[in-house]
């Protein structure tokens, strides 16, 4: 589980595409300072597993991990080249702060940066949102973007805005992707919870036997 509050701006070292999976390098000091085999680093908002660090690898402050189809299909880590900045966070501990939201690390699906509107110390930036996502996202609810939480400025049926302070700008991916770059997206689980939970997901709830709607046993 992370919070969505990037870590450190990382730098993809290799990215080797063989058949349906992928093998990702990135460089970050930070989130490798305690990384080991098994360990979790969410990459633009993707939880991978770590399976080898600096500390079992020449190269100090990198790690690899395996990218598997689903992953390369509902991201946009398979678009990355060598010496592409990267957004990175480690899990969250429990019993720290929560500072951001509750992310899984599962990515929904894949936005497309439509414009970059600048103001003096920030810019709001509009995102397509595909129509599968709509329902999750409502007018000052949080969304994760390449991993970062953020809070949605404005809604709509095929978008949504949000506003990039200026710590948002100089530390993520975000300060920097221009129209028409590709983002992950993903919603907040307490709506897909919640959604399946009160059966309006076009299943029905599954109800304990011989309870009714009314709550009373027959």
């Amino acid at each position: 589980m992370f919070t969505g509050i990037v870590e450190e701006l990382g730098r993809v070292v290799a990215l080797d595409v063989a058949g349906d999976s992928a093998r990702l390098r990135v460089a970050g000091a930070i989130v490798t300072s305690d990384a080991e085999h098994g360990s979790s680093i969410a990459v633009n908002g993707v939880c991978l597993t770590v399976i080898e660090s600096g500390r079992d690898a020449a190269a100090a402050g990198e790690f690899t991990a395996d990218v598997m189809a689903e992953t390369l299909v509902k991201s946009n880590l398979g678009d990355l080249r060598p010496g592409d900045p990267v957004n990175l966070e480690r899990p969250m501990q429990l019993g720290a702060r929560l500072g951001g939201h509750l992310v899984q690390g599962h990515v929904d699906g894949v936005g497309t940066v439509l414009e970059r509107i600048p103001g003096e110390h920030w810019e709001v930036v509009r995102i397509s949102l595909p129509a599968e996502l709509a329902r999750y996202v409502v007018d000052k609810g949080s969304i994760t973007v390449d991993g970062i939480s953020l809070t949605v400025v404005e809604a709509e049926a095929d978008s949504f805005s949000v506003s990039l302070i200026p710590t948002t700008l100089e530390l993520t991916t975000l300060g920097g992707k221009q129209a028409g770059a590709p983002v992950n997206l993903e919603v907040d689980v307490i709506a897909k919870y919640t959604e399946r939970l009160l059966g309006l997901d076009g299943k029905t709830a599954a109800q304990p036997a011989g309870a009714s709607i009314g709550g009373q046993r027959s």
